[in-house]
């Protein structure tokens, strides 16, 4: 293994303290002898519940050498919350201990500019690696196998069982549902994330008719299926009933009759860059599919794991509707727009309106005479601005919205999740105003008989909260995710970004470039020169004296060398990083995408 100057792990410290370890608060040396994995993430990053299933495995395989210690770092004030990083924690069962980091103590101490990071700390208490993104599972295994020979030779590595204490189960008939949908003969059909199966429940939302699936995680279709944290339900003017099967990566049809599911799009795996776009529905890969809605006489995908929307035709085969996988707001061509994180879908039969997650935004797409289509933004600024105001769209603020729904009058319902609140948009006025507050994480609403039913996630039930006519103006602050600031030079800067293949892979260039490095910033005008996309993983920029936010998207191939059937592995990451010109900065910025810790 290179080696590096050899960097000591700075202490776990977190005001919120320790979830999973049974009451027990952990430093970094109650982990000597071991391997600690940490990593940095955040329940509203759709990556991060990426990386999470990648460790899965990890966990398992490695338990008697590795421990997995979460640090949860807060984007958005909601997540700062301890008691939301506690449902979060059992939402997507979280199974190894969690630092509840909310003022990013921990964060701050490793350095870390992204969600998700992953830092590797070797049994003597050194940090030994550093990767940011997803599609490091590979690459971890062979580095725990290289550290777990090289300590066992030394003599400082322990084998134990791992600090993990499960929590007391806790139960309710749904727990954490997701989304809703209304069926012909007005019964309600809901998502039952947490407990991986579908619920019909009669009219009034509470007496269950039916429940669909075995409650196991997995995917399998048939009479008996399994499903992997269900969000999006969509009721096809065919009658058809469709899936947005969430941690499995794929779209189901459900037979409500015989209980049946059968698979109609994705493969089970999750998209990676360089994967297929379009094509035959089965053979090409989704990326967490979070909602679904019938709109111009397809079947729209909100696809939360790619920044897109893409379209699922009667004929079987997907492509791409809008977005580039850039995160960000950026209305205009949908082939050029950015999206982030799309988690809401409705159509009103012109415009299918659509919520942006991470940029707390409501948007919309459309067909433009001529057969182009559009991007636009009714509500929201950006990436790291959100907070709870009504008013005119243009000054109003959501905070990490995950549903939408239309009223009978032709305004939309939103979810405000993070609020938890359920706000009114009005086309004809273009005025934002508060339908209902103290609703927990409310994620996706329906309109029966005149009335909206809210699926209040994190109150595992459906609720009735807005009364006839009712209507609230809020006025709160803006506020905008509070993250360090990167001081850097104006004028000429170099960025670069590590990249170091794990043991037994290397950078396979004989098709073509291995890596791919994409700047852009907000404003535009913090870079004069070097934006845009290229090959590479340097560049040399020019910034101005204007504040923004830099992002930089990187990724790299690498593939297998010594063995009968190489495969190739992609690793990516997206950063969002505040910067702020100051004369006698840094004029160099270092990122590593994977990497030593040095």
């Amino acid at each position: 293994m290179k080696r590096q100057a050899r960097v000591r792990a700075p202490e776990l410290v977190g005001r919120g303290g320790w979830l999973n370890t049974g009451g027990r608060a952990y430093g970094i040396a109650d982990f000597r002898g071991r391997i600690l994995l940490l990593d940095f993430w955040t329940f509203c990053c759709v990556n991060c519940l990426h990386v999470l299933d990648e460790l899965r495995p990890l966990e398992h395989r490695f338990a008697d050498v590795l421990d997995v210690v979460g640090i949860h770092s807060p984007k958005f004030a909601h997540e700062a919350e301890h008691e939301a990083v506690r449902a979060a924690v059992e939402r997507y069962e979280v199974a190894h201990p969690v630092l509840d980091d909310p003022d990013l103590t921990t964060w701050s101490q490793y350095a870390v500019r992204a969600w998700p990071t992953l830092c590797v700390v070797d049994p003597e208490g050194y940090l030994v690696h550093v990767a940011s993104g997803e599609g490091h599972g590979e690459g971890l295994a062979r580095l725990v196998e290289q550290l777990t020979a090289e300590h066992e030779a030394k003599g400082t590595l322990r084998r134990r069982g791992t600090a993990y204490v499960p929590p007391p189960p806790a139960r309710s008939s749904l727990r954490f549902p997701g989304k809703i949908a209304r069926l012909p003969d007005g019964s309600l059909l809901v998502s039952d994330s947490a407990h991986h199966s579908l619920v019909r429940l009669a009219p009034d939302g509470e007496r269950e008719l039916r429940r669909y699936g075995t409650g196991e995680r997995g995917l399998l279709d048939g009479p008996s299926p399994r499903f992997a944290e269900p969000q999006g339900v969509a009721v096809l003017a065919s009658g058809e009933v469709l899936v947005a099967d969430t941690a499995n990566h794929v779209v189901r049809r459900l037979d409500l009759d015989s209980g049946e599911a059968v698979t109609v799009a994705g493969t089970g795996r999750v998209w990676r860059p360089g994967d297929p776009t379009s094509g035959p529905a089965l053979e090409v890969s989704l990326s967490t599919p979070w909602d679904l809605a019938e709109h111009d006489g397809e079947v729209v995908l909100a696809m939360a794991g790619t920044h897109q929307l893409w379209a699922l035709s009667p004929q079987g085969r997907v492509r791409v509707l809008a977005g580039t996988t850039g995160e960000g707001l950026r209305d205009g061509e949908a082939s050029r727009a950015y999206l982030a994180q799309p988690s809401g879908l409705v159509s009103d039969g012109d415009r299918l309106w659509f919520v942006d997650a991470e940029t707390s935004s409501l948007r919309w797409y459309r067909r433009t005479t001529g057969g182009a289509a559009e991007v636009g933004t009714a509500v929201g600024r950006g990436l790291f601005d959100f907070g709870h105001a009504d008013g005119p769209a243009a000054t109003a603020l959501l905070q990490h919205p995950l549903g939408v729904a239309l009223l009978p009058d032709g305004s939309l319902a939103v979810c405000d999740t993070y609020n938890g609140a359920v706000r009114r948009y009005d086309p004809v006025t273009d005025e934002v105003s508060t339908l209902a507050t103290g609703v927990a994480e409310p994620s996706g609403a329906v309109v029966v008989d005149g009335a909206l039913v809210v699926v209040a996630s994190a109150a595992h039930r459906l609720e009735r909260p807005v009364a006839p006519g009712a209507m609230a103006r809020v006025s709160g602050p803006a506020r905008a995710t509070s993250r360090p600031v990167t001081d850097l030079a104006p004028g000429p800067v170099e960025l670069a970004v590590v990249f170091e293949p794990p043991p037994g892979q290397h950078l396979d260039e004989r098709d073509g470039p291995a890596t791919r490095l994409v700047v852009t910033a907000s404003p535009p005008e913090l870079v004069v020169e070097g934006a845009g996309a290229g090959s590479g993983l340097s560049r040399h920029l020019v910034l101005s004296s204007t504040p923004g936010v830099l992002h930089v998207a990187a990724s790299a191939a690498s593939c297998d060398e010594g063995v009968e059937h190489p495969a190739c592995h992609i690793t990516q990451q997206d950063w969002g990083i505040p910067v702020r010109p100051a004369s006698g900065a840094p004029d160099r910025l270092r990122l590593v995408l994977r990497g030593p810790a040095a």
